[in-house]
C-alpha cells in the first residue's frame, strides 16, 4: 500500500477498503487483550527468517522518483559494510515498487526498467552478493502493483514471476495487495508461496496484505512476515497508531513468522531522534522486521547511531524470538516486557505523551523470578546498574527507556540505579514562578553515597533551590528532594523550553556516577477572558491522523492551508478546528475557564465516508462525548464544563473502523473564560 498516491485513487484501484485497514494514529490508549487462541504452529518449517529480517527499502525516502535506480542500490549495499551495518545484522536490500516497466514482454515475463536497471536485475543481484548480502524484490498479489503508473502485478503469473525472481538470485519477495481483483487473499498468497518453493532457491516470503483480512491467523505456514497494518508514514502519529495495532498481536509473532508493522522511518526527517529512538526501540521489542527506510546515502551520524545500537538489535533478534507483550498502559505510559533466550527481560518504557512521565514496573510484573536484587543494563546509555526490583525512569515527552534487566548474581558489582524526576506542572507563565521539587531517588540494593542535585534551564532564566540539594547517603527506595524557584522572564515568548536535571553520587564501591535526565517546561500565555475562538488561540500540542490540524478550515491531509471551508450538513461555518482522526489537540486554561462549545461531525467534503467520535477531557478526565458520528448524521452540538482544569483536550477517535475519510470538525469551537 502507498500513501504517496491518495486514499481516493487506492479505493479506485482496490476497492472499498474494509474496516480497520489503515493505521489509528491518535493517542487514546485502548485495552489491550490477549486474542482468544493461541495460533497453530507454523508449517513452512524451511529455516528461513528465524530472527527478523533486517536491511533496507527505498519506498519510505524514495517513492517512484527517478533517483531509485541501480546505482542507489549499489550505494546501499556499500554503505552496509563500509558503516558496519552488515556487521550489525542488517543484510537485504530491497526494491520497491517501479523497478519494472509497466507492460510485460511477449513471453509474459517481467521487464526490468532499463532507465534505472541498465544491467538488469541479475546484475545488482550479483552485486549484492559479492558484498555479502541479499536482495530482495517487489510485486503485488493483483493484476498491477499500488503505483498509478501501472506496473505488473503476479496475479496469474505467480509460476513465471517467481522462476524470474529465482533465476535473477532474488532472496526476499515482498507481495502487496493492490488490484486483487476481489481474490480471496489466503488464496492469492497461498499461490504465491507454492510457487516460490517450485522455484527450489530459499526465498523469504513478505506478505504486505495490511492486515485486512487478519494474515496472522492464518498465515504462518504462508509466509514467514505478514504486514499487520496499512502503510506508516513519517510522523509520530502514524507510527504510534500502527504501533498500538501491532503489539496485541505478540502471540502470533516466533521464528520463521513474524508480525510486520511495516518500514522503519528513522532518519527521514519527520520525527525528532527522541522520536525515532522510540520508534526503532519499540520495534525491536516487538520483534518486528527491521528495514531501513532513509537513504543512508544522505544519513546523518545521529541515524546511524540510532541503526547500529547493536544492544537494541540484540533485542529485536533474539533467537528465542519472543514478541514484546503489554504489561501496562495506562495514560499513556506504556511497559512492554520480552522474554529473552538467557532468561533475562528487555523492557521498554514508552512515553505516548507530550510531557515527560514517569513509568514503573517491577522485576515480579515482567516475569523475573524472584532475586535478592538484578542488573538492569540500560541499552541507549551502555550502562549496568544494581536493582532492588523496581524498573522506573522519567521518561521525556515520546521517549522509550530500553533496559534489559537479569536476575544476575554479580548484581553488587555495578552501582544502584538512581531515578530522577520532577514533581509539579510543566506549565509555566512568564514572569511568575513555579515551584517543582525535584526527586533523586534510589532503586539499587546498595545505597547512593555523596549524592548531589542540580536543575539547569535556559539561558536568562531563574533557577533557584529553595531547599538543600545534596545528601550524604539515599538509601533503597528512599530520595533526595529538593524544591525549586523557576521563573522565566517577562516578555519569553510561548514554547517549549529544555531544562535538565543532574544528579551525582558514589556506589559503596567508590564509583562516581553522573546522571541527568532532559525535561521541558512549556511558557504558556493565560487564557483571554471573555468567550475566544478556538481556532484562533495558541495549542499547547497537537496531533492529527493526516495532515496538520488546521485553523479555521476542513482537514487536508497533507501541507498546512491545504483544506476548505468547514462545512457541515450544508452549513459552511467561518471558525473552528479541521483535524483527521486518531486526533488530539490542548490548550492551556490555567483553571481559569469555564466551558467548551462547538458543533461536531464529519465535513461534508467525505461524501458519505467517514466515523468519528468527538470527545472532551478537562485534566485528564472526560467531560463530555459524542458517541460514534457518520456523514449522514447533522451537526451535533458539544457543551463541556471544563471550570477549574489547568488543561483542555479535545480528542477524535476513529469510531473503531479504522482512520480512513474521517475529516472531522469542531466548527464554531468556543472556550469561555
Amino acid at each position: 500500500m502507498r500513501h504517496l498516491h491518495t486514499r481516493t485513487t487506492r479505493r479506485r484501484v482496490v476497492g472499498a477498503l474494509t474496516a480497520g485497514l489503515l493505521c489509528a494514529a491518535g493517542l487514546a490508549v485502548p485495552a489491550v487483550a490477549a486474542p482468544a487462541a493461541e495460533p497453530a504452529a507454523p508449517t513452512l518449517a524451511d529455516g528461513l527468517a528465524l530472527t527478523p529480517p533486517m536491511g533496507f527499502n527505498n519506498w519510505n525516502s524514495t517513492h517512484c522518483r527517478a533517483e531509485f535506480n541501480e546505482s542507489m542500490v549499489k550505494g546501499i549495499a556499500d554503505i552496509f559494510v563500509e558503516k558496519g551495518l552488515k556487521d550489525a545484522g542488517y543484510q537485504y536490500v530491497n526494491l520497491d515498487d517501479c523497478w519494472a516497466l509497466p507492460t510485460r514482454d511477449a513471453e509474459g515475463k517481467l521487464v526490468p526498467d532499463p532507465a534505472r536497471f541498465p544491467n538488469g536485475i541479475k546484475a545488482v543481484a550479483d552485486y549484492v552478493h559479492s558484498k555479502g548480502l541479499k536482495l530482495g524484490i517487489y510485486t503485488s498479489a493483483g493484476t498491477k502493483t499500488c503505483n498509478s503508473a501501472g506496473f505488473p502485478g503476479g496475479l496469474g503469473h505467480e509460476y513465471s514471476d517467481a522462476q524470474q525472481f529465482a533465476d535473477w538470485g532474488v532472496d526476499y519477495v515482498k507481495y502487496d495487495n493492490c488490484n486483487n481483483q476481489g481474490v480471496d487473499a489466503k488464496l492469492r498468497y497461498t499461490t504465491m508461496r507454492d510457487a516460490l518453493k517450485a522455484t527450489g532457491r530459499p526465498i523469504v516470503y513478505s506478505i504486505c496484505e495490511w492486515g485486512q483480512n487478519k494474515p496472522w491467523e492464518w498465515a504462518a505456514d504462508v509466509g514467514h512476515l505478514w504486514r499487520t497494518t496499512g502503510d506508516i508514514s513519517d510522523n509520530w502519529g502514524s507510527m504510534l497508531g500502527i504501533l498500538k495495532k501491532n503489539l496485541p498481536l505478540a502471540p502470533y509473532a516466533g521464528p520463521g513468522h513474524w508480525n510486520d508493522p511495516d518500514m522503519l522511518e528513522v532518519g527521514n526527517g519527520g520525527m525528532t531522534d527522541t522520536e525515532y529512538r522510540s520508534h526503532f526501540s519499540m520495534w525491536s521489542i516487538m520483534a518486528a522486521p527491521l528495514l531501513i527506510g532513509s537513504d543512508l546515502r544522505k544519513a546523518s551520524q545521529a541515524t546511524f547511531d540510532i541503526l547500529d545500537n547493536k544492544e537494541v538489535v540484540a533485542v529485536d533478534q533474539d533467537p528465542l524470538g519472543k514478541q514484546g507483550t503489554v504489561v501496562s498502559s495506562e495514560g499513556g505510559r506504556w511497559v512492554v516486557a520480552k522474554e529473552m533466550k538467557d532468561g533475562s527481560r528487555a523492557v521498554a518504557l514508552f512515553n505516548e505523551s507530550g510531557s515527560a512521565q514517569r513509568i514503573a514496573t517491577t522485576a515480579k510484573a515482567v516475569g523475573l523470578p524472584h532475586a535478592p536484587a538484578y542488573t538492569q543494563r540500560d541499552l541507549w546509555q551502555h550502562k549496568s546498574y544494581n536493582t532492588a526490583g523496581t524498573i522506573s525512569a522519567t521518561v521525556p515527552a515520546h521517549g522509550t527507556v530500553l533496559v534489559r534487566v537479569t536476575a544476575d548474581r554479580k548484581w553488587a558489582t555495578h552501582p544502584p540505579a538512581v531515578e530522577l524526576g520532577l514533581d509539579g506542572s510543566p506549565l509555566i507563565e512568564a514572569g511568575k514562578a513555579a515551584t517543582p521539587t525535584s526527586t533523586v531517588t534510589d532503586l539499587g540494593r546498595t545505597p547512593a553515597l555523596r549524592v548531589s542535585a542540580k536543575l539547569t534551564g535556559p539561558e536568562g532564566w531563574t533557577v533557584k533551590a529553595t531547599s538543600r540539594t545534596t545528601s550524604a547517603v539515599v538509601p533503597t527506595d528512599r530520595s533526595l528532594r529538593t524544591k525549586w524557584s523557576v521563573t522565566a522572564p517577562a516578555g519569553t515568548p510561548t514554547g517549549s523550553y529544555d531544562l535538565t536535571l543532574k544528579a551525582s553520587y558514589r556506589s559503596p564501591t567508590g564509583v562516581r556516577v553522573d546522571s541527568a535526565v532532559p525535561l521541558t517546561m512549556s511558557v504558556v500565555a493565560p487564557p483571554p477572558s471573555g468567550t475566544s475562538g478556538l481556532g484562533d488561540l495558541p495549542w499547547l500540542s497537537a496531533t492529527n491522523g493526516y495532515g496538520p490540524v488546521e485553523r479555521n478550515t476542513s482537514n487536508g491531509e497533507s501541507a498546512a492551508g491545504d483544506g476548505h471551508p468547514i462545512t457541515l450538513g450544508g452549513v459552511v461555518y467561518a471558525k473552528g478546528l479541521g483535524v483527521h482522526a486518531e486526533s488530539a489537540v490542548e490548550y492551556y486554561t490555567g483553571k481559569e475557564c469555564e466551558t467548551v462549545t462547538a458543533d461536531v461531525g464529519v465535513d461534508d467534503e467525505k461524501g458519505a465516508n467517514g466515523t468519528v467520535a468527538f470527545e472532551v477531557w478537562a485534566d485528564g478526565t472526560k467531560v463530555a462525548s459524542t458517541g460514534v458520528l457518520t456523514n449522514a448524521m447533522p451537526a451535533q452540538p458539544l457543551t463541556a464544563d471544563v471550570t477549574g482544569a489547568q488543561v483542555v483536550r479535545l480528542v477524535v477517535t476513529d469510531g473503531g473502523d479504522g482512520i480512513d475519510s474521517d475529516h472531522a470538525d469542531w466548527a464554531n469551537a468556543q472556550l469561555t473564560c
